[in-house]
């Protein structure tokens, strides 16, 4: 799946669309997808300038897009226009190595559970074999009021 196939399921843009491509999926279980870091993020200008690197809460933010690719997947849909896919929770976070530009960040989700409405996910970011970041995470969506 290519950026505009993912820009049809999440309603991520522009600077904050932070999954580029994905590798594989198998609907209702796992997904694996990329974001591929460049020195042009605009996050870099100043998260530091003389040392660059990706901020965590913008890798948990990628691995929270990657929920919403396997859940909207799964369910052979995009986001609908009247509803958000919320990030409700985020345990056992843990980031073990930098993420710096040129790397290629690998993106794995698990479901772990769903149950009503609420998805939880086990999730792995890594840069080539090593482990950058780990967390469960749970996602709902939900009508915009």
């Amino acid at each position: 799946m290519d950026v505009t196939a993912i820009k049809n399921l999440l309603p991520h843009r522009y600077p904050f669309l932070l999954v580029d491509r994905v590798l594989s999926f198998e609907a209702g279980t796992s997904l694996q997808a990329i974001k591929n870091v460049t020195f042009n993020e605009p996050f870099f200008q100043g998260h530091f300038p003389e040392k660059p690197v990706m901020p965590g809460v913008l890798i948990l933010e990628a691995l929270a897009q990657a929920t919403g690719l396997l859940a909207f997947n799964s369910e052979r849909r995009g986001a609908e226009r009247d509803t958000l896919y919320y990030l409700v929770g985020i345990d056992d976070a843990r980031f073990k190595q930098p993420v710096v530009p040129g790397d290629q960040l690998h993106l794995a989700v698990t479901v772990s559970k769903q149950k009503r409405g609420i998805w939880v996910f086990d999730t792995l970011a890594s840069v080539g074999e090593a482990t950058a970041a780990s967390a469960v995470i749970m996602c709902t969506e939900r009508k915009i009021d």
